[in-house]
């Protein structure tokens, strides 16, 4: 696969399933204190990698959860929030402005804190009360991130007697990464066909629903606009139909994000209208890929892992035939904002 390494995959994602004894102490130690709500907050991608752990918390637990952005979130004055709150944090770097004033914010009012991270000794992995700290850069940080969260969040669950499958689903999660790269070299040749055929296109429309949802937001934003420099608009699949369809036109890019969760079918709606309007339709269906070894109960709850790591594909792809590094930036922490 093009600039892919298996190795340091391995290493990134093997990190994170090396946490999970660790993950699971946190979760003794935070259950046994007690909480009442759950709050994850981050700042762009990682406040969109928790978007789908939000979802699935409210599909599967009866503990309230809320994925909030950091900023808004320091300014708001949530009444949900208080000292009886657990809270869970994310960015990679720890340093994330933002995300390190609602560590302070939230540990300043009581609130238990959990960071999540790729370096010690930085403000956030300092401030929190547990921070878990897996090395990863910006190419695999999203899968690591979202492995540790599924051992943390669905321990949580388990905990509070909602997942009772906990045990066989993160003993199938240990197993994941080598079937992610099985995913990665199914999509290879569909991933490098989309950057030769739209490596000049200039606006996309990236559609989600349920727990890939956060995909679509994060993909428009924090690669297609920040990494590519591409005009890019999300849309969640539910709201397509109340405005954004009126942009459609034949030579319109629109790119679906389709899971296996409850809200499917608002994906087929969408999938359903492009067939007819646009000729530059891409499905990326995470049914498409088998995951040999994960049991078909536990699908669903993969699907933005599965999303995210083969849009990781797609990213590479645009990279080389675009000539645009992904590592370039004009504003993003260059210059003074």
């Amino acid at each position: 696969m093009l600039n892919f390494s298996r190795e340091k995959y391995l290493n990134v994602t093997g990190g994170a399933v090396a946490q999970r004894g660790e993950i699971e102490k946190i979760v003794d130690q935070v259950t046994e204190k007690g909480f009442k709500n759950i709050f994850l907050i981050g700042s762009g991608g990682a406040v969109a990698t928790f978007y789908p752990f939000e979802f699935m918390i409210n599909a599967t637990s009866t503990i309230p959860a809320y994925a909030e952005i950091a900023a808004e979130f320091v300014l708001q004055g949530h009444k949900q929030f208080t000292e009886e709150s657990l809270v869970i944090l994310s960015s990679l770097s720890g340093t994330t402005q933002e995300t390190v004033a609602a560590a302070k914010y939230c540990k300043e009012r009581g609130a238990t804190t959990i960071g999540i991270t790729g370096e010690y000794n930085q403000p956030l992995a300092e401030i929190v009360d547990f921070p878990i700290v897996n090395f990863a850069e910006n190419d695999f940080a999203s899968d690591s991130n979202q492995l540790i969260l599924y051992f943390l969040t669905f321990k949580l669950m388990n905990k509070n007697g909602d997942f009772p499958q906990f045990e066989a689903f993160a003993s199938q999660l240990e197993e994941l990464p080598e079937k992610l790269i099985e995913a990665k070299e199914q999509f290879e040749a569909k991933a490098e066909a989309f950057a030769v055929a739209y490596k000049n296109e200039p606006y996309h429309m990236v559609v989600g629903s349920g727990n890939t949802w956060g995909r679509a937001y994060s993909y428009a934003m924090c690669v297609l606009e920040e990494m590519q420099w591409i005009k890019t608009k999300s849309i969640h699949a539910a709201e397509f139909f109340h405005g954004t369809l009126e942009l459609v036109e034949e030579d319109t890019s629109v790119l679906l994000l389709k899971g296996e969760d409850q809200t499917r079918p608002l994906m087929d709606r969408v999938e359903a209208f492009a067939e007819k309007y646009t000729k530059k339709l891409t499905v990326m269906d995470t049914k498409d890929y088998v995951l040999e070894g994960i049991s078909e109960e536990f699908r669903k709850y993969l699907s933005p892992i599965i999303t995210s790591t083969l849009l990781q594909r797609l990213s590479v792809h645009l990279e080389d035939k675009r000539d645009h590094s992904l590592e370039i930036r004009r504003y993003y922490r260059t210059v003074a904002y």
